[in-house]
């Protein structure tokens, strides 16, 4: 309304168990949770045009700090109009901090109190990261969500080792806050470190709630410690965090890793998986996980999913899919990564709606059942 600017806020609606729904408004639309974020790692989710992203049912997408201040530069972005308008996406965005793609991408990087240095892995160049480059990177930027600068140790780590990263993560997190400033309609999120121990989660909670923040992320999983142990940290971590925020699991994940940490309490999710599997083959349905480069495809007329609305299964055949794959054309990605992502959405919407009326461990039951059944009998 005009005289009455929308900040940044998170209303839960509805509860079910321990999984939640809501809404996260912000001065640029709102971001309906549970929440899907589709990757758009260099400003652009790969094979697809911003307009078809939104039309899979996407409310807000993210972007990398890391890649993004390498190439083309915060600073050229910002001369640009920010990241909303050089992407054509005027939908919210999260930033991540860069911390992960250092920790995993970059070469030859010192880690001090100080902060990161690193080489490029695209030309050599050195550069730092610190808390305070990391928020100017990300306020130039122009992102809705802004993460905390966080080391991100890769596990399997020792105790000694996870506890010194997360406690060097919570003093760069009080850095972060002070140096993003009061900036209205934009929000900093805290991470949860702690690798897979209750105790270290709990301390690092408890030092994120002290600073304060407009929402928390569980950060530090997804990084090979398996479902199983993933599941073990979020039948706890959750519950530290503040009700009245949302909650954000970093880098997750495979369908039914998603759906097992909304049934945990989370409120947002990221992942290359469906962009990235959409561009090498790798179809996500109802029915689980099909490969479309594999020869039983090839004759095939019937669609990925029949019961699918999207371009892929709607004007598409398993067959032409195939041949195009294979024919290494460019339409391959493009359709296979709309139809992942619109399966995603499809989840979220799901759940959003079960959680809503009450019935989210039906809903749960049934979408197991679904792709536990697999693909439909070849012809």
């Amino acid at each position: 309304m005009r005289g009455h600017p929308v900040t940044f806020r998170f209303r839960l609606q509805a509860t079910d168990g321990m999984a939640r729904t809501g809404v996260i408004d912000t001065p640029r639309g709102e971001v309906r949770t549970p929440a899907f974020m589709p990757v758009g790692t260099a400003a652009t989710v790969k094979a697809m045009l911003p307009g078809s992203v939104r039309e899979t049912g996407a409310d807000i997408v993210l972007g990398n700090t890391y890649h993004l201040m390498l190439r083309p530069t915060a600073e050229r972005i910002a001369g640009l109009g920010g990241l909303h308008r050089f992407m054509n996406w005027e939908r919210p965005i999260l930033t991540d901090s860069g911390g992960f793609q250092v920790m995993s991408l970059a070469g030859l990087r010192k880690l001090t109190e100080e902060g990161v240095t690193f080489k490029s892995h695209i030309d050599g160049s050195r550069h730092e990261l610190t808390p305070e480059r990391s928020m100017e990177i990300q306020r130039l930027l122009g992102s809705d969500i802004v993460m905390c600068f966080d080391e991100c140790p890769a596990l399997p780590a020792s105790d000694d080792e996870v506890a010194r990263a997360m406690r060097l993560s919570m003093r760069w997190a009080e850095r972060s806050k002070d140096a993003f400033g009061d900036r209205p309609g934009h929000a900093l999120f805290g991470i949860m470190q702690g690798g897979v121990t209750q105790e270290l989660r709990e301390e690092s909670a408890r030092a994120l709630v002290d600073i304060g923040f407009d929402g928390y992320a569980v950060g530090g999983l997804a990084v090979g410690e398996g479902q199983e142990a993933m599941f073990g940290v979020l039948d706890y971590a959750p519950g530290y965090l503040p009700t009245d925020k949302p909650r954000y699991l970093m880098g997750v994940g495979k369908p039914d890793d998603i759906v097992g940490a909304v049934k945990r309490g989370i409120d947002m999710m990221d992942c290359v998986l469906p962009s990235r599997s959409g561009r090498t083959g790798q179809v996500f349905t109802r029915h689980g996980v099909l490969n479309i480069k594999n020869a039983r495809h090839q004759d095939d007329p019937r669609p990925l999913d029949d019961q699918c609305s999207c371009p892929a299964c709607r004007g598409y055949s398993r067959a032409y899919l195939h041949h195009v794959f294979r024919s290494q054309e460019i339409i391959s990605s493009m359709l296979l990564t709309w139809h992942n992502l619109h399966y995603y959405q499809q989840i979220m919407a799901g759940m959003r709606g079960a959680i809503a009326e009450g019935r989210f461990a039906d809903w749960e039951a049934a979408f197991h059942k679904e792709r536990e059944a697999g693909d439909i009998a070849p012809l």
